[in-house]
């Protein structure tokens, strides 16, 4: 059976957004709970991978899907694109979360004639392990860092913005900073007791951005 990359992961992604958005799926007819939607359309798209390709199957211990690739699958609808992830460190938020993620973002339809609903996938977005940081903290340090700041002024700005870190971890993670600038992220990840990831800005750079690929976008 064929090795799964990330390439063909994109591939198929792609193909099965625009099979699932027309398929008519009464399973789902009803359900207003966005999480199993996402359970749906996750399973629905490993099996059809498992069909195809070999790769290693993510587990509750990995807590990604395609941990080979370094890539986890997450699902949202357009109306609030979010959803939540395991929150491992503060430094997530800075340098991103370590892996890959590819992103359906879905507009639920219920047809009451044939009682079925249909998920119509609007975008699938690829998003590489280097662009999965905190959009507005990346942003801010690497500010900080063009205009001559030191320590003194990380650890600040670390301290001010609530990162989950305690004053120790804040001076590790500005001497981190000092050795290599933080790539620029494209996520907002509120704090919580899992990350809370938001895709709207991931949506919008979509193609115009190195490592945030458009897989597939709905014809309008």
């Amino acid at each position: 059976m064929t090795i799964l990359t990330i390439e063909t992961l994109c591939a198929e992604a792609s193909i099965f957004s625009a099979t699932e958005s027309v398929h008519p799926e009464p399973l789902l007819y009803g359900v207003t709970d966005g999480k199993a939607v996402g359970t749906y359309l996750e399973q629905k798209f490993r099996l059809y991978l498992k069909n195809r390709y070999d790769f290693i199957e993510g587990n509750s211990a990995s807590g990604i899907d395609f941990p080979g690739l370094l890539i986890d699958i997450k699902v949202t609808s357009i109306k609030q694109p979010q959803s939540s992830c395991p929150f491992k460190s503060g430094r997530q938020k800075i340098f991103g979360l370590g892996y890959g993620l590819i992103i359906f973002v879905y507009d639920k339809r219920d047809d009451s004639t044939n009682r079925t609903a249909n998920l119509k996938i609007l975008h699938t977005i690829y998003v590489s392990a280097e662009k999965t940081a905190d959009f507005q903290m990346t942003r801010g340090i690497r500010s900080i860092l063009e205009n001559d700041g030191n320590k003194d002024d990380l650890i600040a700005f670390i301290l001010d913005r609530n990162l989950p870190v305690d004053e120790i971890e804040a001076s590790n993670i500005a001497d981190a900073i000092l050795q290599k600038t933080p790539v620029q992220g494209f996520l907002a990840i509120s704090n919580a007791l899992q990350w809370r990831l938001q895709y709207s800005r991931v949506i919008e750079y979509a193609g115009k951005q190195e490592g945030i690929n458009a897989i597939y976008k709905a014809q309008p």
